[in-house]
């Protein structure tokens, strides 16, 4: 997010200020490659549609009302920031009656609340927690513990920068044993990266992470956000093989001046002074305006990747003006419901499924890879269908949600809680069946009972069909 590396610039009021309201990255020259390497040409665009699309915005501690967030048209929120300690501890959060409030709120709304570590200058110590592997391990730990405590869906790492070499390669150790922990508890986990040049990023995050936000932003002073960066972005990343499900565009809700003072403005405070939703510039400010969220939205959607992210909700105006709901209007006109949404599943209905071969679905009472191998029904082999939020069910059989595993293994039905991987799309056949699409974009398949049940199909044909009470 907006980080304030180059401070030095400035006189110390201006420090304070502007470290009170950073969170953005800064251009560094040390981690840019002087020549960027040509997209790849072997991304597909099918992993991800408008109804897996994600919309994540932050909200800092310091400005922007719980109650004033358009949670309909999110999927995730990002509270800014939590900072740790060197050594592997976590500092007081600030304003932490604000993140209770929007962890309640957030969940009442069917939106996923993760806690932001870091931020531009606030990640400092984990310059000496990466280091240690005794200090990792208490860091993992220690954020294991608070996602818990306060019910929080997940945790996004913003280090602004690792060093290049031995230090981005124990920032990997860090990130798989955090991601782990968190996987294993249900959790998300996230990282914040520069758009482009980030050689700090080891490849090996790509596979830990659920995903990058990118933060597209803050490349120069006044136009900092155009849309030629965002695909300049694009590229990069892609170029990198980052998978396109894991990739979210950022977007900046805010205006840079183009005197060199590292000056900002919220994108509502440049219309309060007379600018107009419909350009990119005023005055002396760059800003995105509604054309260009647009733009950038469809571009999303051409390219295929998994969403979008803001920094941040704060900015944003009201009504008409709104760049949230520019987006949002673009989801929509994509298919898709661009955050909140309706389902025409069996809400709250226990169900069994019948698959190609005339058996049925079992969850295995959680203790292995489910199957479609039984000739009657049995507990095992009921599950409820619970509103997940966004169009988006999950299922539940003896207490515990079935998974897709986001493909990477056989389905289970194994988890205590239901997070992304958790969630899928009930999508009706013409001929009464129901197919269902995880939250990675492929169908659980049948496996027509020869073996366990996956979510790994592109497309869905009679493996991938089931009866429903049938």
């Amino acid at each position: 997010m907006r980080s304030n590396f180059n401070s030095y610039l400035l006189c110390g009021v201006i420090m304070v200020l502007f470290a009170l309201s950073s969170c953005r990255k800064d251009n560094r020259n040390d981690i840019i490659p002087a020549n960027e390497p040509a997209p790849k040409e072997n991304q597909t665009t099918h992993a991800v549609t408008a109804a897996t699309f994600k919309v994540v915005g932050y909200l800092p501690s310091w400005e922007g009302d719980v109650n004033g967030i358009q949670y309909s048209k999110l999927t995730h929120i990002n509270y800014a920031f939590l900072t740790p300690t060197t050594g592997g501890g976590l500092n007081p959060l600030d304003n932490l009656p604000k993140f209770t409030s929007l962890v309640s709120a957030g969940h009442n709304n069917n939106v996923k609340v993760l806690i932001a570590v870091g931020g531009g200058g606030g990640g400092d110590a984990f310059h000496t927690i990466v280091a240690s592997s005794s200090l990792r391990t208490a860091f993992v730990n220690n954020m294991v513990n608070f996602v818990n405590q306060y019910n929080a869906d997940g945790v996004d790492i913003d280090w602004e920068f690792p060093s290049v070499g031995t230090e981005a390669n124990n920032f990997l150790l860090m990130m798989q044993q955090l991601a782990t922990a968190m996987h294993n508890n249900g959790k998300l986990c996230t990282a914040a990266v520069i758009s482009n040049g980030a050689t700090y990023v080891v490849s090996g995050l790509f596979t830990a992470v659920d995903w990058l936000n990118i933060m597209d932003y803050d490349d120069n002073n006044f136009q900092h956000s155009t849309y030629q960066s965002a695909v300049d972005c694009l590229n990069y990343w892609n170029s990198r093989g980052l998978p396109l499900e894991k990739t979210i565009l950022g977007v900046p809700f805010y205006a840079r001046d183009n005197r060199y003072d590292y000056s900002t403005a919220n994108y509502n405070t440049i219309l309060a002074q007379g600018g107009s939703p419909n350009s990119d510039t005023f005055q002396n400010f760059g800003y995105n305006g509604i054309s260009t969220i647009t733009s950038k939205t469809n571009l999303s959607f051409d390219r295929g990747i998994g969403g979008m992210m803001i920094w941040e909700l704060a900015g944003d105006a009201t009504g008409a003006n709104s760049l949230l709901s520019a987006i949002h209007t673009a989801i929509v006109a994509h298919g898709g419901s661009g955050g909140g949404g309706t389902t025409t599943a069996p809400i709250g209905t226990v169900i069994s499924l019948k698959g190609f071969n005339n058996r049925y679905v079992s969850g295995e009472n959680g203790t292995q890879a489910m199957t479609c191998t039984r000739t009657t029904t049995g507990d095992w082999e009921h599950f409820t269908v619970i509103d997940a939020g966004g169009g988006k069910i999950s299922l539940r059989s003896m207490g515990k949600y079935v998974s897709s595993e986001n493909g990477t293994m056989a389905i289970t039905c194994s988890r205590t809680t239901a997070s992304d991987w958790e969630k899928f799309d009930w999508i009706p056949t013409t001929d009464g069946k129901v197919t269902l699409r995880g939250n990675n974009g492929k169908f659980i398949s049948s496996e027509n009972g020869t073996q366990a049940m996956t979510c790994t199909r592109t497309t869905a044909s009679g493996w991938e069909a089931f009866g429903v009470n049938q």
